[in-house]
C-alpha cells in the first residue's frame, strides 16, 4: 500500500517513473527559541517584537507559525510593504485593512475622526462619517489621519498588527508606528519584520527600534542561518523525514550560507534536474563532485522557472511586474494567456513553490528573491510592454491605488496617465502630511518631457517648502526648474511663480547669491499679490551665511514693511508680521520684540493659530540666543502647549529641541542626554535630528567624553559647511576649536573658527558671536596674534552698543577677560574673569559661570605664587591667599560633579592634587528633599495629566499659571527621563502614580 501511496504522488508531480522524490513544504526548522519568544511577547501586550534578518532568512515563516497558534483575543492582520521606488502613503495598512473588511465598515461605530480616512478609502464614503475641516498644517492633518487610522484597528479588534519589509515602509506608515508605540491605549501587539541591511540611511525606523517606548515591552528576535546539522533536518523535512547524508548537508550548507529559502530552492531543483537520489537509506546528491549547486538563488530561481515551460514563464513575469499579491484575473490579463492555459500555467507555478495564494484568491511569489531574480531577467521592452498591461488591467478594479497606477504607466511610458495618477497620488500624500511622498512624486513628474506650461505651474505651486531640506533629490528638482526658466516656454506670470519657487530652494540650498537673484527677478511678475510679495522680501532679509551685510537685509525687511502697510489689508499680514518679527531679531535688531509683541495672543482662524505657535517659537528661540532665559522659557513652554493642543506634530519637534538647547544654557542637565538623543532620533526634521547631534556632541565635551564630543560635533559643524548655513556653524565651530586649544592645537582651532568669524565680522551680525568670538580670540592669543584679537573684541563691543542682548555681553566679558590675563596682570585677569563669570550667572547660565570662575581662581593662584602676589598677601593669609583660591578651586570642583560636568571636574581635581589637595566627595543625588521623585506639586499635576486634561485645565484646576503648570511638567518629565506627556503618564502610572479624584477635575 505505502509503495502504491509514494507512487501516486510521484505521478501527481510530474514524475510517472516513480524515481524522482517528492517534495514537500518544508518544516520550521531551527526556530523553537525565537518562537517560543515571540509567542511569549505577544502574550503580555502592549508589545514590539522585531523580527530581522537578511532576505530569505525566514522572517515571514517565523510569523506565520507564531500566528497559526495565536489564541488571543484580538484579530491578526497582515499587512506587507512593497518593494517599490516610490513610496505608497500608508499604503499596506490600507491594503491590509481593505482586505480585512470586504463589507466596509458600517457598525464599526465610528467617531467623527474616521472621517479622516475618507482620502484613502473612497470606496466606504458611505460608510465613514462626513470629511472633517481642513487641518491647519501638514502635521495637523498627518495627526489627525493617525489617530483614525488608529481607531479603526481598535474597532475591528486587530492584535497583533504585523507589518512585513518594514525596510521598504513608507515614511507615514512608520510616523504611524511610532504613533501606535508611543501612544499605547490599548493592548495592541505590533509585529516588524525587516532587513536591517536594507534599511535606508534617513528612515524612521532606528528611531522605532532602537529605543523601546515607555511601558512597551520590546522583543528583538535576530533569525541567522542555519548550521549543519539544522540544514540536514530541514532538507530531511522536504524529503518525507527521510534520512540526508552527512556530505550532501554540509555541501548544501556550503553552497547556500545555511539560508533556508536558498536550501529549499536549491533542493527543489537538484530534484527537477534528477540529481538527487537514494542510496543505503539516504538522499544523497547523484554525483557530488561533478554537479554545482547555482551559486545565488537567482540562478535557482531562473532555471526552475525555465523549467516550467513557457506559459508558466510568462505568467511569473506578469506577477513580477505587479510585484504584490493580485487577483488572478488581473494578472491573467498581465500574461496575455488564454484562461485555460493562464489557470493551468498558475496551478503549475503554485505546485513548484514558486507561487502562493492567499485566503483572498490572490496570487504573488513565495519570495521577494524570486520576484527579483525574474524581473531583472526581462528585457526593456518586455517591462514596458507589461507594465502598461498592468495599469490597464488595475485601472478597471475595484478602487485603484494611484501611487500603483502612477508606477505601471511611468514604466510602461505612457507619460498621459503617469501625470494624471501620479499627480493624484501626490496631492494624497499632501493630504495626509506626507510631504517627503508628495515631494518624491512631484520632482518626478516635474522632470517629464514635454510638460505642458500651466502643468509646470501648478505642479511647482504645490511642492512643500518645508519638506525640501530633507529632500535628498533636492539639487535634481533645481536642476528642473532651471531647465523650465531656460526653456522660453513658460508665461511672465509662470515664469515668476516658478522663478520665486526656485529662489526658495537655491537660498535653502545655501546658494545664498542665485537665489536671492532669482527671488529678485521673479518680484516684477508677481506685483498683483503684494502678500506674496512681502514674504519674499523678508526672505531675501532673513541673514544667511553669505557676505551680505546686515544692512542690506534690513533694507529688504523696510521695503517689505512698507509695502504690507501700503497694500495689505491688516487681516491678511499676520504670517508676514510673524516672518517679519523673526528676521529683525536674528539679524540682532531690538525693534524685532515690538512687533512680536504686537501680535495677538490668540485667534479663531486655525491657519492663524499655526502662525502664531510659529511666533511663539521664533520668540523663544531669539530671546534664548539673546539671552534673556526666563522669557525664553515661557514662550517655548506655551508654544509647546499650543502645538501638543493642536497637533503640530513638525512645529512641536522644532520646539522641544529649542527647550532642550534652553535646558542646556540653563543647567537644566537631568536627563539633558537622554532628552538630546531623542531629538537625534528624529528622522522627519533635519533641524531637529542636527540639534539633537549638536547637544550630545556639547554634552559629552562637559562629561570628559571628548571622542563622542568630537564625533557628534563635527557631523553637525560638516553639514553647516556643506549647506552653507552658518546657524549650524557656530556652536561646532566653537566647541571643537575649544577642545582643539586644550590638546594644544592651535592651528586646527584657528582653522575651525575662520569661516564663522568671517561671516560675524563681515556681515556685522555680532548675536551671532557669542559662542565662537571668545574662543576665537583664544585662539589668536595662543598663535600670537594678539593686535587682531584686540581688534575683534573691539568690533565686538562696538558692535553691542545698540544690541541689549544679555548673552554677547558675557561672552565679551570673556573676551576681555582673555585679553587681561598676560604677565604682572593675573589679579586684573582674575578680576575681569569675576566680572565675566558674573554675567553668566544672571543670565542664568551655571555651566559658563563657573569655567570663567575657575579662570578666576587659576589667575589669583598664579598671582599668589609670584613677585605679583607677594606685595599683598601676608604669611600669615590673605583673603585672596592660595589656600583661599584652592578653597574656592575645590568649590567649583563640587558644583561641577553636581551639574554633570565630570571633565570639567575632573581638570579641577587635577588642579588640587597639583597642589597637595585632594577633592572632596560630592554628593550626587537629586536635589536635596526630592531628588528624582516627584515633589507634591509635581505630583499633583501629573495626577491631572493622567485624568486627560491639558495644562490649562490643570492650571484652573490647581489654581496656577498655564505656564507653572508646565514648568512642573517639565521637571516631571526630567525625573522620569522621558521627552513627552504620553510617556510621562506611561511612567508616572507605572511608578503608582493614580488619577486624581473625579470631582476634582
Amino acid at each position: 500500500m505505502r509503495a502504491r501511496a509514494q507512487a501516486d504522488r510521484h505521478s501527481a508531480a510530474g514524475d510517472p517513473s516513480g524515481l524522482l522524490p517528492v517534495l514537500r513544504p518544508p518544516r520550521l526548522v531551527g526556530r523553537e527559541d525565537e518562537l517560543r519568544s515571540f509567542t511569549d511577547a505577544l502574550a503580555q501586550p502592549p508589545a514590539v517584537v522585531l523580527v530581522e534578518g537578511e532576505a530569505g532568512i525566514g522572517k515571514s515563516r517565523l510569523v506565520r507559525e507564531a500566528l497559526a497558534g495565536h489564541c488571543g483575543t484580538g484579530r491578526p492582520l497582515i499587512a506587507v510593504c512593497p518593494p517599490f521606488r516610490e513610496a505608497l502613503t500608508l499604503g499596506p495598512l490600507v491594503d491590509a485593512v481593505r482586505d480585512a473588511c470586504p463589507d466596509g465598515v458600517a457598525g464599526l461605530a465610528l467617531t467623527p475622526l474616521a472621517g479622516a480616512l475618507r482620502p484613502l478609502l473612497p470606496e466606504w464614503a458611505d460608510d465613514l462619517p462626513a470629511a472633517p475641516e481642513p487641518a491647519a498644517d501638514a502635521g495637523a492633518a498627518r495627526h489627525r489621519l493617525l489617530r483614525a487610522l488608529a481607531e479603526l484597528l481598535d474597532r475591528l479588534g486587530v492584535s497583533p498588527l504585523v507589518i512585513e519589509d518594514v525596510h521598504w515602509a513608507d515614511d507615514a506608515t512608520l510616523d504611524f508606528l511610532l504613533f501606535l508605540t508611543s501612544s499605547p491605549t490599548r493592548d495592541l501587539g505590533l509585529v516588524l519584520t525587516y532587513r536591517p541591511e536594507d534599511v535606508p540611511s534617513d528612515s524612521l525606523l532606528p528611531r522605532l527600534t532602537s529605543r523601546p517606548s515607555a511601558g512597551v515591552r520590546q522583543t528583538r528576535i535576530t533569525l541567522g542561518p542555519l548550521d549543519v546539522s539544522r540544514t540536514a533536518e530541514l532538507v530531511s523535512s522536504m524529503l518525507d523525514d527521510e534520512r540526508v547524508s552527512e556530505a550532501f548537508s554540509a555541501f548544501l550548507r556550503e553552497r547556500t550560507d545555511g539560508i533556508p529559502l536558498a536550501l529549499e530552492e536549491s533542493v527543489r531543483l537538484l530534484r527537477d534536474r534528477a540529481d538527487l537520489v537514494r542510496r543505503d537509506d539516504e538522499w544523497v546528491r547523484h554525483a557530488l563532485a561533478d554537479i554545482a549547486v547555482p551559486p545565488t538563488i537567482r540562478d535557482a530561481v531562473s532555471e526552475r522557472a525555465a523549467r516550467l515551460g513557457p506559459d508558466a514563464g510568462r505568467l511569473l513575469q506578469a506577477a513580477a511586474v505587479i510585484g504584490e499579491p493580485a487577483e488572478e484575473s488581473v494578472l491573467f490579463s498581465v500574461s496575455g494567456l488564454p484562461e485555460e492555459r493562464a489557470r493551468s500555467a498558475v496551478e503549475a507555478a503554485i505546485r513548484s513553490g514558486l507561487l502562493t495564494d492567499d485566503d483572498f484568491g490572490r496570487v504573488a511569489f513565495r519570495h521577494v528573491l524570486a520576484v527579483r531574480a525574474v524581473y531583472d531577467g526581462l528585457t526593456a521592452t518586455d517591462r514596458r510592454r507589461l507594465h502598461r498591461r498592468a495599469g490597464d488591467a488595475l485601472e478597471t478594479v475595484g478602487q485603484p491605488s494611484a501611487s500603483r497606477l502612477a508606477r505601471h504607466f511611468r514604466e510602461a511610458g505612457d507619460t498621459g496617465r503617469w501625470g494624471r495618477y501620479g499627480e493624484q497620488a501626490a496631492d494624497l500624500a499632501l493630504a495626509a502630511g506626507d510631504h517627503a511622498t508628495a515631494v518624491a512624486f512631484l520632482k518626478d513628474l516635474l522632470a517629464r518631457p514635454g510638460l505642458p506650461a500651466p502643468a509646470v505651474t501648478r505642479l511647482v505651486q504645490k511642492i512643500p517648502l518645508l519638506a525640501i531640506g530633507g529632500f535628498p533629490d533636492r539639487a535634481a528638482l533645481i536642476r528642473t526648474l532651471r531647465a523650465f526658466l531656460g526653456s522660453g516656454a513658460l508665461s511672465p506670470r509662470d515664469s515668476a511663480e516658478v522663478r520665486a519657487q526656485l529662489g526658495r530652494l537655491l537660498i535653502d540650498a545655501g546658494e545664498y547669491g542665485a537665489g536671492t537673484a532669482e527671488l529678485e527677478r521673479a518680484l516684477p511678475g508677481l506685483s498683483d499679490e503684494p502678500l506674496v510679495v512681502a514674504r519674499a522680501m523678508t526672505v531675501l532679509g532673513v541673514p544667511t551665511g553669505s557676505p551680505v551685510p546686515a544692512a542690506h537685509h534690513r533694507r529688504w525687511l523696510d521695503r517689505a514693511a512698507e509695502l504690507v502697510e501700503r497694500e495689505v489689508p491688516p487681516a491678511a499680514r499676520l504670517p508676514f508680521l510673524v516672518d517679519h518679527s523673526n528676521a529683525l531679531l536674528s539679524l540682532g535688531q531690538s525693534d524685532g520684540w515690538a512687533g512680536l509683541a504686537a501680535l495677538p495672543e490668540d485667534s479663531a482662524d486655525a491657519d492663524h493659530v499655526l502662525h502664531l505657535d510659529r511666533s511663539k517659537l521664533n520668540a523663544g528661540d531669539a530671546a534664548m540666543h539673546w539671552g534673556r532665559y526666563e522669557q525664553a522659557g515661557r514662550w517655548l513652554d506655551d508654544a509647546l502647549d499650543r502645538a501638543e493642543r493642536h497637533h503640530f506634530q513638525g512645529l512641536h519637534d522644532l520646539i522641544r529641541a529649542t527647550r532642550v538647547h534652553l535646558d542646556w544654557f540653563t543647567g537644566r542637565w537631568d536627563g539633558l542626554a537622554g532628552r538630546a538623543a531623542a531629538l537625534a532620533d528624529v528622522g522627519s526634521e533635519p533641524r531637529v535630528r542636527l540639534e539633537g547631534m549638536l547637544l550630545t556632541g556639547l554634552r559629552s565635551r562637559a562629561d570628559g567624553d571628548l571622542r563622542a564630543a568630537e564625533e557628534n560635533l563635527d557631523e553637525v559643524f560638516q553639514e553647516g559647511l556643506r549647506r552653507d548655513v552658518i546657524e549650524m556653524q557656530l556652536e561646532p565651530a566653537a566647541a571643537l576649536a575649544g577642545i582643539a586649544l586644550a590638546r594644544g592645537d592651535t592651528d586646527q582651532a584657528l582653522a575651525l573658527t575662520d569661516n564663522a568669524v568671517r561671516v560675524v565680522v563681515g556681515k556685522e551680525i555680532w548675536l551671532w558671536g557669542t559662542e565662537v568670538l571668545p574662543v576665537r580670540v583664544q585662539g589668536l592669543l595662543a598663535a600670537g596674534r594678539s593686535e587682531e584679537a584686540e581688534r575683534i573684541a573691539e568690533g565686538f563691543a562696538r558692535g553691542l552698543l545698540d544690541c541689549d542682548a544679555a548673552a554677547p555681553a558675557a561672552a565679551l566679558a570673556v573676551c576681555r577677560a582673555l585679553l587681561t590675563e598676560g604677565p604682572g596682570r593675573h589679579r586684573e585677569a582674575a578680576e575681569a574673569w569675576e566680572s565675566a563669570a558674573a554675567a553668566w550667572r544672571a543670565l542664568p547660565r551655571p555651566y559658563d559661570a563657573l569655567l570663567a570662575s575657575e579662570r578666576a581662581a587659576l589667575c589669583r593662584l598664579t598671582a599668589n605664587g609670584s613677585t605679583e602676589g607677594s606685595a599683598d598677601s601676608s604669611a600669615n593669609g590673605s583673603p585672596e591667599s592660595s589656600a583661599d583660591c584652592l578653597d574656592q578651586l575645590s568649590s567649583l570642583h563640587g558644583q561641577l560633579v553636581t551639574l554633570g560636568a565630570r571633565g570639567d571636574a575632573e581638570r579641577i581635581a587635577g588642579t588640587l592634587r597639583e597642589h597637595g589637595r585632594e577633592p572632596r566627595p560630592v554628593w550626587r543625588g537629586g536635589r536635596r528633599g526630592y531628588g528624582d521623585r516627584l515633589s507634591p506639586r509635581e505630583t499633583e499635576v501629573v495626577r491631572l495629566l493622567l485624568n486627560g486634561l491639558t495644562n490649562r485645565e490643570i492650571a484652573a484646576v490647581l489654581c496656577r499659571s498655564p505656564k507653572t503648570v508646565a514648568t512642573q511638567l517639565n521637571s516631571a518629565m526630567r525625573k522620569h527621563g522621558v521627552t513627552s506627556r504620553t510617556a510621562l503618564a506611561l511612567g508616572a502610572a507605572r511608578a503608582g502614580v493614580t488619577p486624581a479624584d473625579p470631582d476634582i477635575s
